[in-house]
């Protein structure tokens, strides 16, 4: 028979003992009470209707603490933020399209069709309105059919939509190579705790400080001109360090023996390096000596010296009993997936679009709107100016949203974040 099924019963037994039959001692009656008691408790605590027979269950406490006030931490706490993309935040969305990022990038080409449109509305009206029969037939021989736009809007649609997805297919990437670097940096940092006494505390400083460089110099490699050169920094804190020359993509790759022509090839020809002064005191390079800021200037890519420098610290620990060669192999596994990011973040910053496939869009798109008043001028009159205009920031946004978000790392991502959290 199932115990579940006896154990209820026979505490049911128990309990009734005194009323019905004596058991034996009273001790002895109490002692097999308490066990059974604690068996079932045992077995269902909580889990199952049936403990509810038995004893009362308290709910648990829970403190529920407020969104609306967030605590700042330093330790890297995930602080939440109120989102203001849903439904209900319609009118701040709204209220704040005049201080939108995207339309003061796409003003431009907005304002040239919105102004296009205006003047093809009004020749066409007064050449309606003209005593001439041969400015009547030139209004209304301009008219075009809607059809034609109507039948064109399913082809740049995919093209638009194509483009955007394949850009935020490289945005999604990028954040999880940083979301895989934080979770790299924290069990290496784990790892080095747990074997403090025999890696050294001086050797996990020297480990640690470069760990949390390493983000700030990775930042550095793939966001071009990201040094802050500061001339006012003051003499006994000023360090000159070269910039980064700008990793260049693919297309400006140039066979041996070919001539460079800035007309076939797309993108900024060869950069110069040059010298910009760093203050001392800021991050990263507080974190770094003097002797190892020395070979971190002279390194040609610093997050990949980071690792190396990493690595000889981590190599240099003597055996012991409890640090062995599947420690030391296990450290140098998380530091080859910090150089690995390196590799991955490079491939999507040096990898751009390709440039006949972003030029074509942007063509199809450009005479699609300069012709679009000519099929609404005759239905919407002197408003096809308007509302072309709002065509133009709607169709021009998108294509600007996916080429803001194509390279995550030029200021899309928050990177700073990313690298604080890791720092701390």
């Amino acid at each position: 028979m199932n115990l579940s099924i006896i154990l209820p019963l026979l505490l049911a037994g128990l309990n009734n003992a005194n009323a019905f039959a004596p058991f034996g001692p009273s001790s002895k009656r109490s002692k097999i009470k308490k066990t059974s008691r604690s068996y079932i408790d045992e077995r269902y605590s909580g889990s199952s209707p049936r403990s509810s027979l038995f004893h009362p269950i308290e709910a648990p406490k829970v403190t529920v603490k407020s969104r609306s006030k967030p605590s700042s931490s330093s330790n890297g706490t995930i602080i939440h933020k109120k989102s203001q993309t849903s439904a209900k935040d319609w009118l701040h969305s709204v209220s704040s399209i005049p201080k939108s990022t995207i339309l003061a990038e796409i003003k431009n080409p907005v304002m040239t069709a919105f102004a296009w449109s205006t003047v093809v509305a009004v020749s066409h009206k007064l050449m309606s309105n003209s005593s001439s029969m041969f400015l009547k037939n030139i209004a209304v021989n301009m008219c075009i059919p809607t059809q034609i736009h109507s039948f064109l809007m399913s082809s740049l649609g995919l093209l638009l939509v194509f483009r955007t997805n394949s850009a935020y297919q490289r945005f999604v990437e990028g954040r999880k190579i940083w979301e895989e670097i934080l979770s790299i940096s924290r069990n290496l940092s784990r790892m080095l705790s747990l074997y403090e006494g025999d890696v050294g505390d001086e050797r996990i400083s020297r480990i640690k400080k470069t760990l949390a460089a390493f983000p700030y110099l990775l930042r550095h490699h793939v966001r071009a001109h990201c040094l802050d050169c500061n001339d006012d920094v003051p003499m006994k804190h000023r360090y000159e360090f070269p910039q980064p020359v700008e990793t260049g993509f693919e297309a400006e790759e140039i066979h041996a023996g070919a001539s460079y022509d800035q007309d076939t090839i797309d993108g900024p020809g060869p950069m110069e390096s040059h010298y910009c002064v760093v203050d001392r005191r800021a991050l990263p390079w507080s974190l770094l000596s003097n002797r190892a800021l020395e070979k971190c200037a002279r390194a040609v890519n610093r997050p990949l010296w980071s690792c190396d420098r990493m690595a000889s610290e981590i190599v240099s620990v003597p055996y012991s009993d409890t640090f062995t060669s599947r420690e030391r192999l296990s450290m140098l596994g998380q530091i080859e997936k910090l150089s690995n990011a390196i590799g991955q973040c490079e491939r999507i910053h040096q990898t751009a679009v390709p440039r006949n496939y972003a030029r074509h869009a942007l063509r199809s798109l450009s005479i699609w709107l300069l012709t679009l008043p000519f099929a609404l001028v005759k239905d919407c009159g002197l408003l096809a100016g308007p509302v072309v205009g709002i065509t133009a920031w709607l169709m021009f946004g998108i294509y600007q949203i996916g080429h803001s978000i194509e390279d995550p790392f030029q200021k899309t991502l928050r990177l700073s974040i990313l690298c604080n959290a890791i720092r701390r």
